[in-house]
Order: structure tokens, then sequence, then C-alpha cells
């Protein structure tokens, strides 16, 4: 125990110590914090020194009907439809209509021949004018109040009739995906991040080890065991501290900006309950865990540093199929298909599978507490075989041992 205790010590110091762990750390940070703080920014930057904003001129769009009640009609419809314009009711012939076209004082003007009839004028007919498309659809809506008054409505009444208000209320006995969606997307993509790039560490540093031929006195002093388990942990530790620091800053900016991070997508990342956080950890830290230490056996079977990228490639290749499984069952949303529910049993693919079945589904607790107690038992035993394999790949120095020669080993041991 002393021995795991001194290697979990020196492991950890060097990563801390490391200045990419620290300037990784420190970008994401800051890059963090500018995102956070930039509405906060651009508001200031865009605001006067004295509060007040310039008035704008809307330009005028004209209105024009025989009928008065039509006329007041559609040119109430039109503010609301037409919020870039002022919307004005006419005054005079036609002819005026054009003349103010012409000379600018109006942009465009409607002359209702009828309740479902129109003309448009306008000066300059633009290629991007879209008033016609969205009049059409206003007028129809116009036509329907018409009618009604036609037919002995008031005003007033067949304008409650068109505008009704549909009240609905949804209520979730689940989960809602799509409101877990984004934060489980994230805590996903942030483990897969961190399991590849701390596993591609633990496996760079084994074979660094090797090929400097340290290793083969550290192995006579201290077993084997000792070594891997304090290795990896030391890994977990540091990714650990990493993830806390960014997401931790990230939190403590959201709530100085809370107010200008109005977009619910961000606002739901940052509601993530307490109990899929504490989950959150459990699958972190024992997927971390079992993928180091193949990383760590890999690693420690290079014949040369040249070869670990070689080395661990299956690895890489089983982890990256789990997390694009993953991935493509939360877009489509099937994460309670029978593939989710087969990768949710299997140790290498548990920890991002049962957890985005957890944010996304209403999975049964006796279902979770099996995933775990398998996921458990499998980072004993491949941390228990990654450090036969360990010491075996360790003093086999110049040649790259044969899968015959590993697995020999490893009965042996």
């Amino acid at each position: 125990m002393k021995q795991f205790g001194k290697i979990l010590k020196f492991e950890l110091k060097t990563y801390l110590q490391n200045k990419t762990f620290v300037g990784v750390t420190l970008f994401l940070v800051v890059a963090l914090a500018v995102v956070m703080f930039l509405p906060n920014i651009i508001s200031a930057i865009k605001s006067d020194d004295d509060g007040t904003t310039a008035p704008t001129d809307l330009p005028v769009m004209l209105v024009y009907a025989e009928d008065s009640t039509l006329s007041g009609l559609v040119k109430d419809y039109f503010t609301e439809a037409f919020t870039d314009y002022d919307v004005k009711v006419a005054d005079g012939s036609i002819d005026d209509i054009q003349t103010q076209i012409t000379s600018g004082e109006a942009e465009c003007a409607f002359v209702m021949n009828s309740a479902s009839s129109y003309t448009y004028y306008v000066n300059n007919l633009s290629m991007y004018d879209s008033n016609t498309s969205v009049a059409d659809t206003v007028l129809q809506e116009v036509y329907r109040v018409t009618a009604m008054i036609q037919n002995g409505l008031s005003p007033e009444q067949a304008g409650e009739i068109m505008s009704v208000t549909i009240e609905s209320e949804t209520m979730t006995l689940g989960k809602d995906q799509m409101q877990n969606y984004f934060y489980t997307y994230i805590m996903i993509f942030a483990l897969y991040m961190v399991i590849l790039l701390y596993g591609q560490m633990v496996a760079t540093n084994v074979a660094s080890e090797k090929s400097s031929r340290a290793m083969e006195l550290l192995v006579t002093s201290a077993k084997p065991t000792s070594m891997m388990f304090g290795k990896v942990l030391a890994s977990c530790l540091a990714g650990f501290t990493q993830l806390v620091l960014v997401f931790g800053s990230a939190l403590l900016f959201y709530n100085i900006n809370k107010e200008q991070l109005t977009n619910p997508i961000v606002a739901s990342i940052f509601d993530m309950p307490v109990e899929l956080f504490i989950y959150l950890l459990v699958f972190f830290v024992l997927g971390f865990l079992i993928y180091a230490f193949l990383f760590g056996a890999v690693g420690s079977t290079a014949s040369k540093l040249e070869d670990i990228n070689t080395s661990v490639l299956p690895v890489t290749f089983m982890f990256i199929i789990a997390f694009f499984v993953v991935m493509f069952s939360m877009t489509s949303g099937s994460v309670d298909s029978v593939l989710m529910k087969v990768c949710s049993y299997i140790p290498f693919t548990s920890p991002m599978a049962m957890f985005t079945r957890i944010c996304m589904s209403t999975v049964p607790l006796y279902e979770i507490l099996i995933s775990i107690a398998i996921l458990i038992a499998s980072v004993v035993g491949v941390g228990v075989i990654a450090a036969k394999i360990y010491r075996t790949g360790v003093l086999m120095y110049g040649t790259q041992p044969k899968l015959g020669n590993i697995i020999k080993a490893v009965w042996k041991a």
C-alpha cells in the first residue's frame, strides 16, 4: 500500500505539473469566460453612454379600400404582420397613392379591390420583395373575418373566433429527451475526449519508461499491480481535476451572466438534476478506469515509443465504435433500442450507453445496479490482468511480445 501511495503521488504530481495540462486547462477556462461574458460585452459596446437609443424611422406602407371597415381591418392585421413597416391607411385617390410612392413618401401600397383581391404598388420591385407572400397569408384570415361580419357577427366577435388560442399542457411522466439532450451530449463528448486524451497519455508514459529501461528497476522494486493502479488512478484524478476546473468555471460564469444568457438550451445544460450528476460521476470514473487499464496494458507491449500509436489502435477503435453507437442512438431518439440495452451491460460500452439511457429514458433501478456491478467487476478484473500484462510487457525489452506469449505469461503469473 505504501508503494501504491508513492507511485500515485508521483504520477499525479507529474500530470498536474505538465505544461500541456496547465495550458489546455487555462485555455478552456479563458475560452468559456469569453463565451459566457460575450452577451454582456456586446451589450456594453452597443449601449450609448447616456443609455439612450437613436430612434429609427420605418418605411411607410399604405393600405387603401373604399370600404372603411375593410381598410381598418387590413391595417390592423398588416401592422402585426409587417413589423418592419409603418402601416397607414391612405387618404385620397389611387393617383395620390402612386404619387406618394414615386416621390418616396411611401415605399409601397396595397389597394384592396375586394376582401379577396388587391393591387400591390411599389416603385422599384426588389428581387427579394416578399410582401405579397406575407399579404396573401394575412388576407386569407382577413377574408374569413369579413365573411363572418357580413353574416351578422361584430368585428370583435369575428376577431375572437379567428384569434382563439388553444391551451395545452404536456405532462411528462418519464424523461424529456429534448430537454436532457444537450447536457447528455456534452457529458458523453467530454467523457470521450478525456478517455482518449488521458488513455493515450498513460500508454505513452508506460512506453517511454519502457524504452528508457527505467521500468525494469521499478518492476523489481514495486509490485506491478501497485504500479499499474497507481498510474491509472493518477491519470483519472488528473482528468477529473481538469473537468472540475473547466465545468466549475463554466457554472460560475453562467451564474454571473444568467440574466443575459436567456437561451433555453444554455439553461438546460446547467440545470442537470443532482441524481444524474451522481450517475455521471460513477460512470465517468468506472469508464475512465477500464479504458485507462487497457491503454496502459497495450502501452507496455510496444517495443519502442514510435510504435505506441499502432499498439493502441484496437482499444481506440473499440472506444470510438462505442461512442458512435451511443451518438447515433441519441440523435435518432432510439435510446431504448435493443442495441442500446445490450450495450448497457457490456463494460466497454456501458459507461456511455447506460448513462445516456438514464438521462433520456426511464431505466429500472435494478438494471442500473446490474450495469454498475458488471462494470466494477470488469474494472477490477481488467486492472489485475493489465498489471500482469504490464509486468510481462516491460521486461520484454526491444521486442514486441506476441499475443500467445502474453497469454502464457499472464496465465503463469
